[in-house]
């Protein structure tokens, strides 16, 4: 880090930056002290209490924003008074401090997330991202008020983003106090967040939800499909006449991810693009509607999928599915990282797929672009291949699409075959269930990775081998020599 100072700003901020870990791991496991050692130190030193919450989660949590983190020391403060007033303090302190970790854990890769967005994508796309969200959550606001919100945003962003934590939350006050000053234009949710003191408005407006959709919306199509004049608006101001269009198909559709939503507004982007150089181009651009359906059903269809699979086969089988497309996408990843990856994307499927219809997509594509932000990082570290790097780097919108559609790595060089990778013994007939499920698959990822083209009905075969092999095994008088036996065979 030493080496950052030599460098002048703004090169040398961002040397500074590139040293946040997402998950530092240099601090020792947090030890609360006992439920009324806490209550005692809140009530005789309630500056130092608050300061040592807020120190330990900006150490933790390097990428919350700085309202967040002082909006999240007052949410703190609040649990443990109200758990200081009742009987069983423990109890009350474990289920509200655990709340108080997830929402902040949440909040700060969301953060990171969308810093990395700016950094990759740029302003535009950053921009565009936060109007379709703020379209969804303020529909009956006319279009020049959301749109100066989301461009004020970007400046809120851009400061929190640098680490100009004084400025972060400066701007982000006036963008709230505009806001609340103009509640009946903007929300009916908002209310009781703006008689809020100033560090926790904010969060709150973010946690107010969605305003309910005006019920006499027109069609879009009549303005954006139909009008004869569609090509002259696009030309006469390219950028706001799509931000328009962004703003009126977001606040019809609430129940899309932002993510599809960006999508859409690129589809129509393009064929306006070609259609307005068309001879005929109200007749060319009258067709934008099935191609834009085309988005929609893809999404529509790939979370039904999946989210039918967990269903029917639970987590783990879930998880193994995952696994297995994007080992062959990616078999150059460590099993570590396919691991942690898969395992994140069976917990977006465990969270979100309960949900309501009008929720389930945007919370599928929110969480699951956290997890391909996660591993696009990696892939600008470390390159994995070249398909991974275009589909990190070609579209923010269109990177779940685009590695939901890769297949198998043809440049694949196949690693020279290592039997010790398919030993086991005697310890997979003890081994509790979750180190059961990690060997096998374990398993299955060395498997693919010597053996990328096999088609599904063959692995089918070996997960039915591998069962089969360890109940055998594990009931035979010498555990080892029995597996060694069936190793050969199930593999050869």
């Amino acid at each position: 880090m030493a080496d950052c100072c030599a460098n002048a700003d703004p090169e040398r901020n961002e040397c500074f930056l590139s040293f946040k870990m997402t998950y530092p791991r240099f601090f020792i496991p947090y030890q609360r002290p006992e439920p009324d050692a806490v209550c005692k130190e809140l009530k005789e030193n309630r500056q130092s209490f608050l300061g040592h919450y807020v120190y330990g989660v900006a150490r933790r949590l390097p990428f919350l924003f700085a309202p967040t983190i002082l909006a999240l020391g007052d949410d703190y403060e609040l649990a443990v008074e109200t758990c200081c007033a009742i009987t069983d303090i423990g109890v009350c302190l474990e289920g509200k401090i655990a709340a108080l970790k997830e929402k902040a854990t949440e909040m700060s890769l969301w953060h990171e997330h969308s810093c990395g967005i700016w950094k990759m994508f740029g302003e535009k796309t950053f921009q565009a991202q936060k109007l379709a969200l703020l379209s969804q959550r303020f529909p009956k606001a006319p279009f020049e008020e959301v749109y100066r919100v989301a461009n004020n945003l970007k400046g809120v962003y851009k400061e929190c983003c640098d680490g100009n934590m004084m400025d972060c939350m400066h701007n982000k006050a006036q963008v709230v106090e505009y806001v609340c000053s103009k509640q009946n234009v903007f929300s009916s949710k908002i209310k009781k967040c703006c008689e809020k003191v100033a560090i926790d408005k904010g969060q709150c407006v973010v946690e107010a939800g969605r305003d309910e959709k005006p019920e006499d919306l027109p069609l879009i199509a009549g303005k954006y499909v139909q009008d004869p004049d569609v090509c002259n608006h696009f030309a006469a101001g390219h950028n706001k006449f799509l931000a328009e269009f962004i703003y009126e198909y977001s606040r019809r559709h609430q129940e899309f991810s932002t993510e599809m939503l960006l999508r859409i507004a690129k589809g129509y982007e393009e064929v306006l693009e070609k259609c307005c150089k068309n001879e005929n181009p109200s007749e060319c651009y009258g067709k934008v509607e099935e191609k834009l359906q085309s988005h929609i059903q893809e999404t529509e269809a790939t979370v039904k999928t999946n989210c039918d699979l967990l269903k029917n086969g639970g987590e783990f089988e879930f998880q193994k599915a995952v696994l297995i497309r994007y080992t062959k996408k990616m078999p150059q990843v460590s099993t570590e990282t396919l691991l942690e990856i898969t395992k994140k994307m069976a917990a977006v499927g465990v969270k979100c797929c309960q949900k309501s219809e009008d929720s389930r997509l945007p919370c599928v594509e929110r969480y699951l672009s956290i997890v391909i932000q996660d591993m696009c990082k990696k892939q600008e570290a470390t390159l994995i291949n070249d398909q991974v790097a275009h589909c990190c780097n070609e579209s923010y919108a269109n990177r779940r699409p685009c590695f939901t559609k890769l297949g198998v790595d043809e440049n694949y060089v196949l690693p020279p075959f290592n039997p010790d990778m398919f030993n086991f013994d005697e310890t997979l007939c003890t081994a509790p269930p979750q180190i059961w499920q990690e060997n096998h698959l374990g398993m299955l990822i060395n498997l693919i990775k010597h053996k990328p083209k096999m088609t599904d009905e063959e692995l089918q075969t070996i997960f039915t081998g591998f069962s089969g092999m360890v109940d055998k095994c594990c009931k035979a008088a010498d555990h080892d020599t029995c597996f060694g036996e069936e190793v050969s065979l199930l593999f050869s």
